[in-house]
């Protein structure tokens, strides 16, 4: 309270003190323009500069705001349009995915146009056209996402390469994917779809020298991963059987093989299967025992009764060694039964067969024993063993009436 009547008595002090120094000299000024003149007392002009003043202040301040208000006013316009925008691009979206193409596309499209970043547009949309089966499009649309984007030119040749790879163009695909990656590096979708490209090209030397990446960037699931490894190498070993009949380049491309798979059965099993197929019989003959000596595999098991050896009695000694410790192997008494019919042993032969049959029936074993028991003079049982092995190969005849009195062969073929 004092400090408010201070300030307002020393207000009424300036002010009876201003006005006195006025009333004693008011001042003079005179302002003259060619034959124009303005003359009035100090105080007054003063007084005139300051509301001139004021006043040129004032219209700043309204031509700020007025300028302020337009950049709002476009701001706001341009904000309405973005939002737009972006509503249209996530209907766009929703379309894509519900699989309504053209809807997609003309929602994308029409997002593009007052987007900030339309490349997202341009690259769906050119989906859309893939999906339309409108390739000329595609590609134009592909071509304005990379014009929106400077730095877009990788998810745009991705973009082409995926659906190159869709349509089964793995050569075009590479191409792109090959480019893609000097620009990319390594990048994970990169050998994700560079393996795809490769593996549809069945290119089985160049997706070898992919995996370490594969593996290394994890573009794979383990088990995925592992069952590629296992399919390359067994196409590799397959690729090397068929352009050398000399067994060499077999031979160099098992030793090339991973250890780890060079204990895989699946991968043992191709491996003696294709020695066998290509003649090099005494190489599997040598192979076959070391490998079930260290892991038993009946399938492997079956191929050594393929195997010609030098001496069928010795091959056949070497696998009855084996019978002791696997007396109820299936695959192993076939393969007995098959090595002592080599030797002309044909009571010892049947044994096994049958045995095998007893233990495992599959069509295999039934063919043997029928083939076998023809030459022996029992075609009766042969023929059961024949058409018992029939009805185990084919396994997906339909279910039909059969005529419940069965007619004998030699009357229906007289009949016929």
């Amino acid at each position: 309270m004092r400090r408010l009547f201070a300030l307002v008595l020393i207000a009424l002090l300036l002010g009876v003190g201003i006005v006195a120094v006025i009333e004693t000299d008011p001042g003079y000024v005179l302002v003259a323009y060619g034959n124009y003149t303005v003359e009035t007392s100090l105080w007054v002009g003063i007084l005139m500069l300051a509301l001139f003043t004021l006043g040129v202040y004032l219209i700043l301040r309204l031509f700020r705001r007025l300028l302020g208000g337009q950049e709002s006013l476009a701001s706001w316009i341009g904000g309405r349009r973005a939002r737009a925008s972006s509503r249209l691009t996530t209907r766009g979206l929703i379309s894509f995915i519900e699989g309504n193409w053209t809807r997609a596309r003309r929602q994308l499209l029409r997002g593009a146009r007052n987007s900030e970043a339309p490349l997202v547009n341009y690259l769906m949309s050119a989906r859309a056209s893939y999906r339309l089966n409108e390739p000329d499009k595609m590609r134009e649309y592909l071509g304005a996402a990379e014009d929106a984007e400077a730095e877009a030119g990788i998810a745009v040749e991705l973009t082409q390469a995926e659906l190159r790879l869709h349509s089964g163009k793995y050569e075009q695909a590479l191409a792109t994917l090959v480019r893609a990656r000097r620009n990319a590096g390594r990048h994970p979708y990169v050998l994700d779809l560079l393996h795809r490209a490769y593996y549809g090209l069945k290119d089985w030397p160049e997706l070898a020298a992919l995996l370490p990446e594969l593996k290394k960037y994890k573009v794979l699931s383990a088990q995925a991963l592992e069952n590629l490894e296992r399919e390359v190498h067994t196409e590799m070993l397959a690729a090397s059987a068929r352009a050398d009949d000399s067994g060499e380049a077999l031979r160099q491309a098992w030793q090339k093989m991973p250890g780890a798979l060079k204990q895989d059965a699946g991968v043992v099993d191709k491996y003696v299967a294709l020695l066998v197929q290509c003649g090099h019989h005494a190489a599997a003959e040598k192979f076959i025992p070391r490998a079930l000596k260290q892991n038993w595999d009946s399938s492997l098991v079956r191929e050594f009764g393929y195997v010609q050896g030098s001496d069928s009695a010795k091959q056949l000694t070497q696998a009855e060694s084996w019978l002791p410790a696997h007396t109820d192997d299936a695959q192993l008494l076939l393969c007995l039964g098959r090595l002592a019919a080599r030797e002309k042993l044909w009571g010892k032969a049947r044994d096994y067969f049958e045995s095998s049959y007893r233990l495992e029936r599959s069509a295999e074993i039934c063919a043997e024993l029928g083939r076998l028991l023809v030459a022996l003079g029992e075609p009766k049982v042969a023929a059961a063993y024949f058409r018992e092995g029939l009805q185990l190969k084919e396994t997906g005849l339909p279910d039909l009436p059969m005529p419940e009195t069965t007619v004998p062969p030699a009357k229906r073929l007289a009949g016929s």
